[in-house]
């Protein structure tokens, strides 16, 4: 059973969950004794693509070259790939790259789907792997029951193992592609922490009381080197941009630390932060649903409790 892995580049380069991903594909393809191959489009060096080797890849499949593609685009070339390989699993991440590819490469390979799997397979015959639902509260096992299973990995679930191995690349044929959509021009964000890569999240809900009172939690945020986000009253009411809105209709993040600061804990919120290790609420209203999810929690002021915290890891971090 042969297991074919679709990674992303930013810009040339690899993330965290791109050797997640690997590193995934690679146990899984250990557990089914079966090969491993992975495949890169886009301009990737070589030095960066044999990082993977690191995490178990011994052979990657490249298509180089500078490439706006649309869904439908992509969705072919992977399944291409998948043939070429005799993948019987295809693995993406669950992010928006995934959750619109993998529906399209599962029509086009006539393989069964599963999205947001959190961990290896229960069992391999049969094909049984698990996801979280109810919004977090359960775990669902689903059986694949096609020849071909094609599943989206859970940020932040599987964890990253080394693995060295030597690393084959094999150049795939430049292929003709008019894709439906065309890329006029782009925006990158720079200078700040995403969301979905990183390892630490500072969040702030209405107990902040107002925009003015965000200079705190940006200052904790800094100190830990995490990211900064919010819920969605904080976001519908204008205090921060939408995209830091994180739970059910925004953002789902699963990061080793999430701090939850003046949230109350909706369950549309939980929904989004159910992935994440290790939580800490900070809340003045002790009955606070936050609690019920939280690790730590500190009930009090959050005015008076933050400039606190925010000194006491500035002083961890310094040493003293």
């Amino acid at each position: 059973m042969s297991v074919l892995v679709y990674i992303e580049n930013w810009n040339g380069k690899f993330k965290k969950s791109t050797y997640e991903l690997v590193s995934f594909g690679s146990r899984l393809a250990e557990t089914v004794g079966g090969s491993l191959s992975i495949l890169s489009i886009g301009d990737v060096a070589d030095d960066e693509l044999k990082t993977l080797g690191n995490y178990g890849a011994t052979h990657v499949l490249r298509l180089s070259g500078k490439i706006d593609l649309d869904d439908k685009t992509y969705a072919g070339i992977i399944a291409g790939a998948a043939h070429q390989t005799g993948a019987s699993v295809v693995i993406m991440a669950h992010n928006f790259t995934g959750k619109a590819i993998a529906p399209r490469v599962a029509v086009r390979l006539n393989g069964g789907l599963v999205s947001a799997v959190n961990g290896l397979p229960v069992s391999v015959s049969p094909f049984v792997v698990s996801k979280k639902a109810f919004s977090g509260k359960a775990l669902l096992q689903t059986e694949i029951t096609s020849a071909i299973k094609v599943i989206t990995l859970s940020q932040n679930t599987a964890g990253i193992v080394e693995k060295k191995t030597e690393v084959n690349i094999e150049e795939l044929p430049s292929v003709s592609i008019y894709p439906a959509t065309h890329v006029l021009s782009t925006e990158v964000q720079s200078g700040k922490i995403l969301l979905s890569e990183a390892d630490v999240v500072v969040s702030g809900g209405r107990g902040m009381r107002s925009a003015e009172n965000w200079k705190p939690l940006e200052e904790l945020a800094e100190v830990l080197g995490a990211a900064t986000a919010c819920s969605r009253p904080v976001s519908d009411e204008g205090w921060r941009p939408h995209h830091e809105h994180v739970g059910q209709t925004g953002k789902v993040v699963a990061p080793n630390l999430y701090f939850a600061l003046g949230i109350s804990g909706a369950i549309q919120h939980l929904a989004g932060i159910s992935s994440s290790k290790v939580i800490v609420a900070v809340n003045k209203d002790p009955e606070a649903p936050i609690f019920t999810a939280a690790d730590y929690g500190v009930i009090g002021d959050l005015q008076v409790i933050l400039p606190k915290m925010t000194e006491a890891f500035r002083k961890l971090k310094a040493g003293s």
